[in-house]
């Protein structure tokens, strides 16, 4: 057997052992001995907490809360447990690998190179790789563990007011909550038009936000514009300013019995029982559609500066020959727009419009601080959904309000496969992801 099987198969007995025994890496193979012994020492408590998972607990029916076992605590110390174990098992595979590549080297007749020799190659080659690690922790355990938490909840019976821990146990119930989702009238009829005005929504402003951005974009570049500076400056201020504290101010001004516009309005004559244009207030936020189309545009006076600013940037960029060679062959201002601008505009700002989509399908704030989805009636009172409710803020009502929390967590699984599937599918056609050599 040659040294780098007999390396790599004593590191997969024990980390750092292929190092110390044949490779003679000792401080290298010392440090992934000292990880595993670290290792070991808490494998007990991995073992404790992924039977706790698999559980749930087991202690319940005590008149003292404390007593009881939390399953929800369960759950999370679980999936911790998991994302440990991954990160101990990366080690764990990099010990064999070092320990094979090593022994290669003696086969080749050569010899490992020493340990300070080592550290300046890592440094070296792997830079990137040890830089981004800190946040790839951080994203196990701040993104994916969320992630991974809500797709165990959807397969739990964790809801009101039956299994609310600690004074009731939560228990695994396979697929039933998908299935019960599905088939109940009530909630499949609300998710489907909740699901559909949230498409609608996404779409509308995305689209919005971009063509608004764009045509404003062109005005400042034009040559009969002055001050440019001062214009972009101006129209950028609705972005500088905090989204929230717009969308509070906003919901006060369009108040359909106190608001300032429809005072003003009346005022103006304009809303008259009589003589005026509307005989009623406008009813901005309480009536279902005009409710709606008030969220759109509340949303793109937010967003569009944002693509002004990018878009202006990205024709900047575009050649001024390329304009001059379509004069020369006599196109028009319509048609170097559609032929030249606008393609090489969408070219650039393909992946951040996909992007754009998935952010507002998810645009928590852009609803719920204007409307509270409201108005309510709109779908099955027991639902909880109101006529302006995405699936996000839905769901945010179903855990904060109801605690329909297995519930919210089927809508948080289904949410991710449909923003999944489709930012993965379109990102792959733009021309910007496929002239990527990686």
């Amino acid at each position: 057997m040659n040294q780098s099987k007999k390396a790599g198969l004593l590191s997969t007995l024990f980390m750092g052992l292929g190092q110390l025994v044949i490779t003679k890496e000792y401080i290298k193979g010392g440090i992934f001995l000292l990880f595993e012994l670290i290792s070991l020492i808490f494998i007990p408590k991995l073992i404790h907490n992924f039977y706790g998972l698999f559980s749930l607990g087991t202690v319940t029916g005590n008149t003292n809360a404390a007593l009881n076992d939390h399953s929800i605590r369960f759950m999370i110390s679980g999936i911790i447990s998991l994302l440990v174990l991954f990160l101990i098992l990366m080690v764990y595979v990099l010990n064999i690998y070092d320990a094979v590549i090593a022994g290669r080297k003696l086969d080749k007749g050569g010899q490992p190179p020493t340990f300070k020799q080592f550290v300046k190659n890592f440094w070296e080659k792997s830079f990137p790789y040890i830089i981004t690690m800190p946040s790839f922790v951080m994203i196990l355990f701040f993104v994916l563990l969320p992630i991974l938490f809500s797709v165990f909840i959807a397969f739990t019976n964790y809801s009101s007011p039956d299994h609310i821990p600690p004074a009731k146990l939560v228990d695994w119930v396979g697929l039933n909550t998908f299935k019960e989702f599905l088939k109940m009238p009530v909630w499949n009829e609300t998710f489907v038009g909740v699901f559909w005005w949230t498409i609608v929504w996404a779409v509308s402003v995305t689209f919005f936000n971009f063509s608004v951005g764009l045509f404003i974009a062109i005005l400042l570049n034009s040559e009969y514009v002055k001050y440019k500076r001062f214009w972009r400056t101006l129209y950028f201020l609705p972005y500088a300013v905090p989204g929230v504290i717009s969308l509070l101010v906003f919901s006060n001004l369009l108040n359909g019995q106190y608001g300032p516009i429809n005072l003003t309005l009346k005022e103006l004559g304009i809303i008259h029982p009589y003589f005026g244009l509307f005989k009623e207030n406008i009813g901005w936020l309480s009536d279902p559609m005009m409710a709606r189309v008030t969220c759109i545009a509340v949303a793109v006076w937010l967003g569009f500066p944002y693509f002004m600013a990018l878009l202006t940037g990205v024709m900047t960029s575009i050649s001024p020959d390329i304009y001059e060679a379509a004069e020369i062959d006599g196109a028009n201002k319509f048609q170097k727009f559609s032929r030249i601008t606008l393609p090489l505009v969408i070219t650039s700002v393909a992946p951040l419009l996909i992007m754009t989509f998935a952010f507002n399908f998810n645009n928590f704030g852009g609803v719920y601080f204007l409307t509270r989805g409201n108005p309510a009636g709109y779908y099955a009172p027991e639902s909880g959904a109101g006529a302006t409710d995405i699936l996000i803020t839905w769901i945010f009502k179903l855990t904060n309000e109801d605690r329909y929390y297995n519930r919210a967590a089927v809508m948080s699984v289904l949410i991710f496969i449909i923003v999944a599937v489709f930012s993965i599918y379109n990102l792959r056609r733009t021309k910007a992801f496929k002239n990527d050599e990686y």
